[in-house]
């Protein structure tokens, strides 16, 4: 405590020395140590006296704010100037991540700013060290005991921005960085939530949800923009006027404002935006009598709804409450991004083209132009089907608002909008909600399937029979459902799969009747990642390595570079310098575990890496049914038999749904496996089992590069792309996975022999699953001494026949195994045999290693972006000078 307090004075002390001016540009470290001085006197955050980690990174990340936003700015206007075509891309979720070392990478300022706070008395690395591991993931340790451990070292860094859940969320993050680095004219829009989903804790019972604090000070990121404010209602109306005009009316209204988030291109000029609505209820909603009269609650009624609709991602949706929550979420989004006028109704024209949005943008620059060229001017991406009342919002805006008939109205939607998805499921349940929320009648009215009706009688009689599963609502007059899917692919221009596999399934199975009607519709874009954060950020060291053997960084923007590396796979002295970049990450790894978990792990043991949503279907509990039979088959050798064994620290994360029983039974196995496995002294030096809590982008950033095995385990035919398996062979880790999503990909581009592959494919699954219902099926003995070591308590008192259950049967809800754990349990044992026997060869092992990464190239997200640009969107480079 002495210490830190001595550290604080200095620091202190050393900000004195450096004169506090206004250098928003500035590239020197002496005037970017000024500027930061500048942030920290007329920026305050803090009381004046101390200037500690915490004060050193506010200021820091301000000052890199001012350059982004004059070249944010710039962007824009530039884009406003030429008057060309844009994207728009909506989606629920963006998991950002840490922005500090991204931004100052991207900007190429890393050395600058590193010398600057050396100036200051702080060191670049151990902010973003506390950031990357500690403090940023808001860590409390807690002993299955349920004791809490507080990091001493636990001042607050920068978090994770809440405003996503998993690989959806994080692909659209990576989506932006690659259109500012293509220097592509676009935009992202989500809404701004203050809880995220939740911080995971695990304790005695298994996971506990708490609400996420990234907003509890605030981000030094985002910019309101209090003159973007957009008025989005909800129920009413449809008021029918004498000339046969409609008007939305009634209800209640409340204001979308706008936050937006500066996303930097790579060594480009180009800034863009990411821009977050959030909700609120103005003044004259709030009713000054009743709070007088002490009806506190009710005379802020609306302003608690208001604030309810950006509160948490994904609110539980078992009721019909969550259901109309989850509703209003997407129509805010939809509404809000595409409006017309805002709130404020400024009566000239506004100076920052970032004030506009979409109607509003092409309605300031009209000029005389015909709505007809809208579509000529406008993108709009939906990412999944989340979105979906963007086609009837832009309907009803069009021509409620603008005054146009229906069928041009409906030539601009289905010009405009694309739709991108991992699941084209539909809300069934959430019927009633959806009309509920603008009028059924309206929304009757505005997807119109009579017209589709029509065009397919008149071009295709033969799909006369297949219209009722066509059509975009059910055939239930009392509660007819919108069929989010349908409506989706019968209104968009393009409709596109994640994966090659997850697409060919669409086109031959779910969507083979629109494909007979519309062959060029659906197309398949695979998903990507970017490799600024996913390996020039988050693995430094392997970085430095590749741009020393390829002679160029190059590759950080042209991922198909590292095919190069091909060549050098058999050299000792790559192999070696690989290793030891692999080592050094792995210690840094195991020292995050057990400042996390308190569980010691060795590094010099093969690092196997699972995480990810927890779900039935990616299989997690395939995965520690595995590691159950390991540890019995260690328990059985003599001690001289374990040290022919590989070592092995199974590693597993992720968030299970908190209304998602299964799940969070998975994450209570996994964690009391580990501590019984883990205090066994006859085995834990040959198998660990940690369950690392709170998975998020920092963590991932920890993980990926210290993996070497990593596990996509998922039911073939269900996991639409996966991304997560991009990040681990981009790093050199190896896979071992089905047949599924962009697994299929991955092997082909990095050689089937650097892939330990099992498991049915997607193809079987149908069949293996009828044969199952008819009693066919015959476990194998491994997977049932599995689950009874389960049934035998050995791992506590908590009943896991429940979870067990759904293993067994033959059919039914919640049994019948529907997601063939069982099935594919044996041809899981033996690739991890395989593993096992590969790991033994280091040399091997290395160039495993090596071709992986050099086979990553397709994987980059400036590919798929490059592709969405030109083949759906339409729109080229425009880089600001």
């Amino acid at each position: 405590m002495a210490d830190a307090k001595a550290n604080g004075k200095n620091e202190a002390a050393k900000l004195a020395k450096i004169p506090a001016a206004a250098n928003p540009l500035a590239n020197e470290p002496s005037a970017i140590a000024s500027n930061i001085s500048y942030h920290v006197q007329y920026s305050p955050h803090f009381s004046p006296t101390k200037f500690e980690p915490e004060q050193a990174f506010f200021a820091t990340a301000e000052s890199v704010r001012d350059r982004l936003i004059q070249q944010w700015n710039e962007t824009y206007h530039h884009f406003n100037k030429v008057d060309l075509k844009q994207t728009y891309y909506l989606s629920m979720e963006f998991l950002q991540g840490r922005t500090l070392t991204n931004a100052i990478g991207s900007l190429d300022i890393q050395n600058a700013y590193a010398d600057a706070l050396n100036n200051l008395g702080h060191v670049l690395e151990e902010i973003a060290e506390q950031v990357n591991g500690f403090q940023a993931c808001g860590f409390v340790r807690h002993d299955l005991d349920g004791v809490e451990h507080i990091n001493s070292n636990s001042s607050m860094e920068e978090k994770d921005a809440a405003l996503g859940n998993g690989g959806l969320g994080r692909l659209a993050s990576c989506f932006l960085d690659s259109m500012a680095t293509l220097n592509l004219p676009a935009w992202g829009y989500g809404l701004r939530y203050r809880y995220g989903l939740f911080k995971q804790k695990i304790t005695k019972q298994g996971q506990e949800e708490v609400a996420e604090d990234w907003l509890e000070k605030f981000s030094p990121w985002e910019v309101v923009r209090h003159d973007v404010v957009f008025p989005v209602r909800f129920f009413g109306s449809v008021m029918v006027n004498p000339n046969g005009t409609r008007k939305w009316v009634g209800g209640e209204v409340v204001q979308a404002v706008a936050y937006d988030i500066p996303i930097p291109g790579y060594k480009t000029k180009n800034t863009i935006s990411l821009r977050l609505w959030d909700a609120k209820a103005s003044a004259e909603d709030f009713n000054l009598f009743q709070f007088n009269d002490g009806q506190y609650e009710s005379a802020a009624q609306l302003h608690s709804r208001a604030q309810q609709i950006c509160a948490v991602l994904y609110p539980g949706d078992s009721t019909e409450e969550g259901k109309l929550l989850r509703l209003k979420q997407q129509f805010f989004l939809c509404s809000a991004s595409l409006q017309v006028e805002p709130e404020d109704k400024p009566s000239t024209p506004r100076d920052s083209c970032q004030s506009y949005d979409m109607i509003l943008r092409f309605k300031e620059r009209k000029s005389g132009r015909q709505w007809s060229e809208f579509p000529s001017k406008v993108a709009v991406q939906l990412n999944d089907t989340h979105p979906t009342l963007a086609i009837p919002e832009l309907m009803r805006l069009l021509m409620d608002e603008e005054g146009l008939g229906w069928d041009e109205a409906w030539d601009i939607t289905t010009r405009c909008l694309a739709l991108f998805s991992e699941n084209f499921q539909f809300t069934a349940s959430a019927a009633e909600v959806a009309f509920g929320l603008c009028g059924a009648q309206l929304l009757w009215d505005l997807i119109s399937e009579k017209h589709f009706i029509a065009m397919v009688r008149s071009t295709r009689s033969d799909l006369e029979s297949k219209i009722p599963s066509m059509c975009i609502l059910d055939n239930n007059p009392k509660k007819p459902v919108v069929r989010m899917a349908n409506l989706c692919v019968v209104s968009a221009h393009t409709v596109n799969g994640v994966a090659q596999l997850h697409s060919d399934i669409l086109k031959a199975d779910l969507f083979a009747d629109y494909v007979s009607l519309w062959p060029n519709k659906l197309q398949n874009k695979t998903n990507g990642i970017t490799p600024r954060r996913w390996l020039r950020f988050c693995n430094p060291e392997l970085s430095k390595i590749i741009t020393k053997w390829l002679k160029t960084d190059q590759w950080v923007t042209n991922l198909d570079l590292l095919v190069g590396l091909r060549q050098f796979a058999d050299n000792t002295e790559l192999q070696a310098e690989w290793e030891s970049a692999k080592m050094a990450s792995k210690k840094h790894l195991a020292d995050y575990i057990w400042r996390v978990t308190g569980v010691t792990i060795d590094p010099n043991s093969l690092f196997d890496i699972q995480v990810k949503r927890i779900h039935e279907y990616k299989r997690q509990l395939l995965n520690i049914l595995g590691a159950i039979y390991r540890y019995k088959k260690l328990k059985e050798m003599s001690p001289q038999e374990r040290k022919k064994t590989t070592p092995r620290t199974i590693m597993i994360g992720g968030k299970a749904f908190a209304t998602y029983t299964n799940a969070k039974r998975i994450v209570k196995l996994v964690n009391d496996v580990g501590e019984f496995v883990n205090t066994d002294p006859e085995v834990n030096s040959y198998l660990k089992v940690v369950f690392v809590p709170n998975y998020n982008v920092s963590v991932a950033e920890l993980l990926i590069p210290g993996s070497e095995l990593s596990q996509h385990i998922s039911t073939a035919g269900m996991e639409a792309s996966g991304t997560s398996n991009m990040k681990f062979s981009l790093n050199g880790c190896l896979i071992i996975g089905t047949l599924d999503g962009a697994n299929v990909e991955i092997r082909q581009e990095i050689g089937e022999e650097n892939f330990f592959l099992f498991g049915a494919v997607a193809e079987q699954v149908p069949k293996l699953r009828k044969e199952r219902e008819d009693g066919l099926f015959k476990p194998d003995p491994r997977f049932e001494e599995a689950k009874q070591f389960i049934r035998s308590g050995a791992f506590g008192s908590y009943d896991y026949n429940p979870l067990l259950d759904s293993l067994e049967g033959n059919t039914g809800y919640g049994r019948g195994d529907y997601f063939l754990v069982g099935y594919d349990f044996p041809s899981y044992l033996e690739a991890q045999d395989r593993v096992d026997q590969a790991y033994k060869d280091q040399k091997k092992w290395l160039k495993m290693s090596i071709l992986s990464t050099a086979g990553s190239g397709k994987f980059s997200s400036d590919r798929t972006i490059a592709q969405y640009a030109k083949e759906i969107w339409n729109i080229t480079e425009c880089r600001t000078s």
